[in-house]
């Protein structure tokens, strides 16, 4: 389907495909970096500024402490692989929001948001890794990059970012929100399974460098799964792997993982 989008980017010329720097998996790719990055800095502020951040409190010092050691692992890990100039522009910033939702998430150039609805989940700094290092992985993988695109070829006609918030700002804006998990319709477009299951591979792979026993992600994910009181859609209906297939997926990944695990 991708060689499908990508022939007709290409004729619009205004589109190109790029490669996952995780698994090589080939993405659409219409809005470079640097215009995702201008675009998530003034959305992450405008999130901040209307939502209520939790300043001073254990939970906020947690938060920030994992999300530096992650921070350092993803450099180290990048590095080790050439893929430092990925990295450019970054900004990161982790913030705790008051809010029920069980949710959190990662904009480009690593603004990451974290809503203490899902404190109670993670329970541990460990079970914070594991969300954590799953959704700075979608941002490094440029899955929100990717849904953008999606969205901009099927609500815009493949218009560029710029063309886009000229005719259509505010539908642009939330097509961005909703691309990184920040809007109120999460994972509507295409490739979330797929994903998903990049994520949790790497997000394995940068708790255990930050120092996380990656085995402590099966125990948090069953915990998410009971949480849901048995009203998740059945798999062929969702974007996201049902709780049955992710586990067994991680299970999987836990000992390529481990090779990058010290205590």
């Amino acid at each position: 389907m991708w060689k499908k989008i990508c022939v007709y980017s290409s004729f619009l010329m205004v589109m190109g495909c790029a490669t996952v720097p995780i698994t090589g998996r080939r993405q659409l790719s219409l809005v470079p970096s640097a215009e995702m990055q201008q675009m998530s800095y003034a959305s992450y502020k405008q999130v901040l500024d209307t939502a209520k951040v939790v300043s001073n409190s254990q939970n906020t010092a947690m938060v920030k402490r994992v999300g530096q050691r992650i921070q350092k692992a993803v450099e180290q890990y990048m590095a080790q692989n050439n893929l430092s100039d990925q990295l450019a522009g970054y900004a990161w910033e982790f913030n705790l929001i008051e809010d029920p939702q069980v949710n959190a998430w990662c904009m480009p150039g690593g603004k990451v948001a974290v809503y203490t609805g899902i404190i109670p989940i993670v329970r541990d700094e460990t079970g914070l890794a594991v969300v954590m290092g799953h959704e700075i992985a979608h941002a490094i993988a440029k899955h929100g990059d990717e849904r953008m695109s999606q969205g901009l070829l099927q609500q815009l006609g493949g218009a560029t970012l710029q063309a886009a918030m000229g005719s259509n700002p505010s539908l642009t804006n939330n097509l961005f929100l909703t691309a990184y998990g920040a809007g109120s319709q999460l994972g509507l477009l295409a490739y979330g399974r797929k994903q998903e299951s990049e994520a949790d591979e790497l997000g394995l792979i940068f708790m255990a460098m930050a120092g996380y026993n990656p085995q402590q992600a099966v125990p948090f994910w069953e915990r998410m799964a009971a949480g849901k009181g048995g009203q998740a859609p059945p798999e062929f209906l969702s974007t996201h792997p049902s709780d049955e297939t992710r586990i067994a997926d991680i299970q999987k990944h836990i000992p390529e993982a481990l090779k990058y695990y010290k205590k």
